[in-house]
């Protein structure tokens, strides 16, 4: 992992640190993200086991995924997110956890990483899909969001400039191709959930 990168990710962590009351204060609560949740837990059986990455403070997704009874397991970088997540749900299933270098020796039926993957760089992002299909079970859900097209560009947390990234939608779903995962579905700055790019894929079942 170059210093470069290595630099960028701690800014960007410590942007969320010191930012998360502000962050959960503006945070949507609207749920416009309901859609491509019920896209993503469609099929997938109740009490299946869902990882959340980049989980945030925890609203409004964590708390629809509980609601829906699935099985949540909420990772984050920035501690003071977590925090505020435990508050809320003090018997939830929380853990401190760097998606660049996930291992968490378990998998789940489904993994949702909204509005964090996107903080990697490009080559982050490709070193980090093999550890998300290594988690993901057979059949298995994943929904990320990203960008619409190949490029670095910037976005606010708390008044803070954050760094985005994204791969273009062909390169995306080639490596997921690599993984065993097939890409079904993506659209790009999607104009009923806030101009948010999502991309959803399943985890092919052995042969």
């Amino acid at each position: 992992m170059s210093e470069m990168a290595t630099d960028l990710s701690d800014k960007t962590r410590q942007i969320y640190e010191d930012q998360a009351e502000q962050f959960d204060r503006d945070r949507s609560r609207k749920l416009f993200e309901a859609r491509w949740l019920a896209r993503f837990s469609d099929g997938l059986p109740r009490g299946a086991r869902v990882l959340d990455l980049g989980c945030g403070a925890g609203e409004p997704i964590a708390s629809w995924l509980i609601a829906e009874g699935f099985r949540y397991t909420g990772v984050d970088y920035a501690e003071a997110m977590l925090a505020i997540a435990r508050g809320r749900w003090p018997e939830g299933d929380w853990r401190l956890a760097d998606m660049r270098k996930l291992d968490l020796g378990e998998q789940f039926d489904g993994i949702v990483a909204w509005d964090s993957f996107f903080h990697l760089t490009r080559n982050e992002q490709r070193a980090c899909l093999p550890l998300l299909g290594r988690h993901l079970k057979p059949g298995g859900q994943l929904l990320v969001t990203v960008g619409h097209g190949n490029a670095e560009v910037t976005g606010r947390v708390g008044g803070e400039t954050v760094y985005h990234a994204s791969l273009s939608p062909a390169e995306y779903a080639g490596l997921l191709e690599d993984c065993g995962m097939l890409m079904t579905g993506f659209l790009a700055q999607d104009p009923e959930c806030e101009k948010h790019s999502v991309l959803l894929a399943r985890k092919l079942k052995q042969p």
